[in-house]
């Protein structure tokens, strides 16, 4: 279970409220984004980025330049969040409009990784998670890219899962109001690849 804190603790909805790690998992698992806040010496910031899981640890990466990689790796308080929308909820009227979403929201530090063994073996995990199986065909990371390229980890440990799913729920006598109700399902899906131009006719995305 994730760890329960009086921050990961809802007023209110409840109901919609978990600490399954295997929830959360799942949910960063098939999140290809995430949000991550923090404070430094300018102020509140939040910044969208790439994240993955091995086992239960989360990694982030960046250049060393970057504002949110100094501040990742300094081991200042972070907040991450996960969202996967599922679909549109419509009601009969506005006010009970809403959406299926899964969330996860974590707190906690990170820690910069140094060991290229481990940055190696956690940059293989990022290209699995995008583009499962494709790592063995690629030209080898070089140890000046890998040393380029700051790695961030975090313990996945003090957070929850939120999640609504289901139909619409008018209120009281709406039911006979005479306009559509129900779910309006959304997804992320890939589209047709578009080959970079000196790429060779027989390759595919999935052929080398």
């Amino acid at each position: 279970m994730l760890t329960k804190t009086p921050r990961t603790t809802p007023k209110t909805k409840s109901d919609r409220i978990s600490f399954d790690r295997d929830e959360a998992n799942a949910i960063l698992d098939e999140a290809m984004i995430c949000h991550v806040a923090f404070a430094d010496d300018e102020g509140p910031v939040v910044l969208p980025t790439i994240h993955w899981r091995i086992g239960q640890t989360l990694y982030f990466h960046g250049s060393h330049a970057s504002r949110m990689s100094q501040a990742l790796a300094s081991g200042r308080s972070l907040c991450v969040t996960a969202t996967l929308l599922d679909g549109l909820v419509m009601a009969r009227s506005a006010f009970w409009h809403t959406m299926n979403f899964r969330s996860v929201v974590l707190f906690g530090q990170g820690s910069e990784v140094k060991d290229l063994e481990e940055k190696t073996r956690a940059f293989d995990a990022l290209m699995e998670k995008v583009a499962p199986g494709r790592q063995p065909h690629l030209r080898p990371t070089t140890q000046k890219e890998l040393v380029a390229t700051k790695l961030i980890a975090m313990p996945i440990e003090e957070g929850s899962v939120k999640c609504r799913q289901g139909p619409p729920g008018d209120a009281e006598g709406d039911e006979i109001w005479p306009v559509w109700a129900g779910i309006l399902p959304l997804s992320l899906q890939a589209g047709e690849p578009i080959a970079e131009e000196r790429v060779r006719p027989e390759m595919t995305l999935g052929k080398p």
